[in-house]
């Protein structure tokens, strides 16, 4: 039995509520069991410099989390002075699938930054993040249309992220922290609403896993996506 009580294959509640933040033009607070996190999308009407004179714009995202996010205070990475690599790491993984299903150059000559604060933390914090921030950055995007700014919302499919685990010998689907912490192999999976492999992070924590283990914890993956990008949908009307 998990400690949650749940089955192998069944996630925790999940709950979108977007239009959260007033000044933001896209935003949603997602809450996936006792995670919660707020997603904020902000246009910049330039690209970053890098990018300049191509006729294509970037979306990107940047991750932190509250210092009473967790059971012990955390400290501000902006008093320590530097930003840690598994912020670095996980900030860089919200982009990369944000992006995955954006048409940049639809979106101009403009940058779109997703925020992603994490609230309360227990487990697939990350995860979370790309769930919600998708639709924050859809709500960005359509903002942009009413104001005629873009002809039509240049995303191309939803994206999700869930974890996957093997517990006790068990694969199981969506591990909050009690199961994460203790997992003899964790994994995080971003899989398009068609289908499509964005990214999978698979780590053998406490034993090798196989073959037919990993394409038993993408099985759940799927299941768990499906069920993510049908709530996207129904949020985003």
């Amino acid at each position: 039995m998990r400690p949650s009580k749940r089955a192998s294959d069944q996630m925790r509640g999940v709950v979108i509520e977007r239009g959260v933040a007033r000044y933001a033009e896209g935003s949603c607070l997602i809450k996936c069991g006792d995670t919660h996190v707020l997603c904020a999308a902000s246009l910049e009407d330039k690209p970053p410099p890098w990018l300049r004179g191509q006729g294509r714009g970037w979306v990107t995202a940047e991750y932190s989390m509250l210092p009473r996010a967790t059971s012990s205070r955390t400290r501000r990475e902006s008093t320590a002075g530097k930003v840690s690599g598994r912020t670095q790491e996980i900030q860089r993984l919200i982009g990369r699938s944000l992006r995955a299903v954006v048409d940049l150059a639809a979106l101009g000559e403009r940058q779109i930054v997703v925020d992603c604060d994490v609230l309360q933390a227990d487990g697939g914090t990350r995860t979370a993040s790309i769930t919600g921030g998708f639709v924050a950055l859809y709500e960005c995007l359509n903002w942009m249309r009413q104001r005629s700014m873009i002809k039509n919302i240049p995303i191309k499919d939803h994206v999700a992220a869930v974890s996957c685990g093997i517990s006790k010998g068990t694969p199981v689907l969506d591990l909050d922290y009690a199961e994460d912490s203790v997992a003899e192999t964790d994994a995080n999976f971003v899989i398009t609403g068609s289908g499509g492999l964005v990214e999978i992070q698979a780590t053998a924590e406490g034993a090798v896993f196989s073959e037919a283990e990993f394409n038993a914890l993408l099985a759940l993956a799927r299941k768990g996506i499906g069920e993510l990008v049908a709530l996207q949908k129904t949020t985003l009307g």
